[in-house]
């Protein structure tokens, strides 16, 4: 992966300032890529189309999109902790795949790749509104990557979970001696994934090499999904 070339393409990175936005861009600028990023969240339902139309041509979209996940036991949830979840991480999904999608139809190219959560695949306890938001995302990405398949467009994600990042393990989570244990005892690399693993695979599913791959979801976890 590390002779990767992805020079000459104009990827948007969304949330650039958060979860895996940093390494996503050192590591795209590193191998070519024209890099935009936007550090807003998409609250706004106008500004994905907004920023779409700023950047114009795009020939990669990495949905970055992350909140802290909240901890709140299934019978105390409210409704609005419920409506940010989708609010911050699914609602702004599709916006950003209708404004960007029609550009790559048009051109027979483009690659759209969300940075999604295995929390979506395995029950956890204390999850329910973080793991129903990141599920949503993965069954549109499912969806809408068999629909652009066709036009040679690719629609993928990555459902990590245990890889360093800011947001949800920072490194005062990391040096926790019982967290430390939960590593070792749930997931069967015995380490977190590095950010530059991650940020390698993203890599090479935004490049010409994946163009085989259409509505699929990489579980990214150490072992921690066996699927």
């Amino acid at each position: 992966m590390a002779a990767l070339d992805l020079s000459g393409k104009r990827v948007l990175i969304t949330q650039s300032s958060t979860f895996m936005g940093p390494v996503l861009c050192e590591l795209f600028a590193q191998l070519g890529a024209e890099v935009i990023a936007d550090e807003r969240t998409l609250l706004d339902p106008a500004l994905p189309q907004a920023i779409v139309q700023a950047a114009g041509r795009i020939d990669v979209l990495i949905a970055n999109l992350a909140i802290p996940a909240p901890t709140t036991p299934a019978v105390q949830v409210g409704d609005d902790e419920w409506r940010d979840a989708f609010a911050h991480m699914v609602d702004p999904l599709p916006r950003l795949v209708r404004a960007v999608l029609p550009q790559m139809i048009q051109r027979r190219s483009g690659k759209i790749l969300l940075i999604g959560s295995a929390s979506a695949l395995r029950g956890m306890k204390r999850t329910s509104t973080y793991s129903a938001a990141r599920g949503a995302q993965l069954s549109y990405i499912q969806a809408v990557g068999v629909e652009a398949a066709p036009h040679n467009v690719q629609i993928n994600a990555i459902a990590q979970n245990f890889v360093e990042n800011p947001t949800y393990f920072p490194l005062e989570v990391q040096a926790n001696p019982a967290f430390q244990e939960r590593l070792k005892r749930e997931v069967p690399l015995g380490r977190l994934v590095t950010q530059q693993e991650d940020a390698q695979f993203a890599a090479y599913l935004c490049s010409d090499a994946a163009d085989c791959f259409v509505g699929q979801v990489f579980p990214l976890c150490g072992g921690w999904i066996a699927r």
